[in-house]
Formats: C-alpha cells, structure tokens, sequence
C-alpha cells in the first residue's frame, strides 16, 4: 500500500513539476496570476454579492445557493488542512518556482479551487449552456494554483470536488 502511495506522490509531483516548469513565459505567468484571483477571497466574495443583490427570481435564487456553497465549503477545507497538514510543493520540491511571499498554510485541499467551484456549480445546473464559460474559468484557476507553485494536483482536484459538492447541495436546498 505504501508504495503505491509513493508511487502515486512522484507521478503527481511530475505533473507539478510539468505544469510549474512553465513558470518562466511571461504570458502564461500574466493569465496564471491574473485568473487565480477569481478564486481569491474578495474577488469571489464581491462577485457572489453582486449576483445576489443585482439578479432575480430563479437566478438570484441561484446566486444565493452560491453565496452559501462559497461560505459553507470553507468550513470543510478548514477542517481537513488541519487533519491533513499537507506542505505546500515548494516547500517539498526544491526546483518550485514561485512568486515573492507565498501562501504558508497548509495545501490540501485547495481553497481557491473549492472557492471557484463551489460557485459555478449551482450556474451549471441552473443553465448548462454556461459551461462553455465557467468550466474553463474554474480549470483556469484550478490550474493556475499548481502553475503558480502552491499546490499539487491533487490539492486541485480535492477543491473542485468540494467546491462543486457544495455548489450542487445549496443549488437544491435553496432552488
């Protein structure tokens, strides 16, 4: 077992290093850093609110299952980064390039990626049609956090499941 464990660490640490290996294009590093805000805390926050305040019936409806998606999916994420005190790549994998003054809590799951989905979920089953929009924009932030230096795939791929298993629930106890 453990070294199928082992096993799975140093593929996902390739594919860390693949994508971070990137680091160094100037317009990959202006998309990476400029999308990983939307998973931010004030940018979403502000984003969610406005929906809220400014749409009607089913979408504001919508809207609001996204607001508590976004606040009840932090309280897990909380949770496990404490239970799972799992390093952030660049302080495990040397050759990580990063930007000045790194995030320093713990990586899994990534709360940036949960923050994301756990947004869109509820839009995607509210209209479909829309994820020719939002799902790129939740990859992109999802992707942006390993390009960046800050998680490692799987840290991505555990946010956007909460984020998206949160977005789903709100959707249908709110709709």
């Amino acid at each position: 077992m453990m070294r199928k464990i082992q096993t799975l660490y140093q593929f996902e640490c390739k594919v860390f290093q693949q994508i971070n290996s990137h680091f160094d294009k100037r317009i990959m590093n202006l998309f990476f850093r400029t999308i990983t805000q939307i998973g931010g805390a004030l940018f979403i926050s502000a984003t969610t609110l406005l929906l809220v305040i400014f749409t009607t019936n089913q979408t504001r409806l919508t809207a609001i299952s996204s607001a508590a998606a976004l606040a009840l999916s932090h309280i897990p994420v909380q949770l496990v980064k404490k239970l799972f005190p799992r390093k952030r790549p660049y302080l495990q994998i040397e050759t990580t390039k990063i930007l000045p003054n790194p995030l320093k809590d713990h990586s899994f799951p990534s709360g940036h990626t949960t923050a994301v989905f756990s947004v869109i979920a509820p839009f995607l089953i509210h209209i479909p049609l829309l994820a020719i929009v939002l799902l790129p924009i939740g990859l992109g932030v999802g992707i942006s956090r390993i390009y960046l230096g800050l998680h490692y795939p799987s840290d991505v791929i555990a946010g956007g499941i909460l984020g998206a298993s949160f977005g789903s629930l709100c959707f249908y106890f709110v709709s």
